[in-house]
């Protein structure tokens, strides 16, 4: 009886983990912003990016070209280290 009930807590645990395994690696997953491409609604999903940041992130890139570098975004007056860091595993350049 006793090894009967030790089998179905290990079932249990098992069965947990096994389920939240994926939620967590979904987490990983989640599809970076191209700020090349992306829309203000986009961008404002960004940390600390409101709609009038995103705006001018937008005006920036059409004034001049797209971003080569991260970095590159910094140049766009309002976004320093701490919207980049904040952002950086969230942005990609393409």
């Amino acid at each position: 009886m006793k090894r009967l009930k030790k089998y179905f807590v290990f079932v249990a645990i098992f069965s947990v983990m096994v389920a939240i395994v994926p939620a967590l690696q979904a987490e990983d997953a989640i599809e970076k912003i191209n700020i090349n491409t992306a829309s203000a609604e986009e961008l404002v999903a960004l940390k600390y990016v409101g709609e009038k940041l995103a705006q001018r992130i937008i005006q920036f890139r059409q004034e001049n070209g797209n971003f080569k570098t991260l970095e590159d975004l910094a140049h766009v007056p309002g976004v320093g280290q701490k919207i980049l860091k904040a952002n950086e595993n969230s942005i990609k350049v393409e």
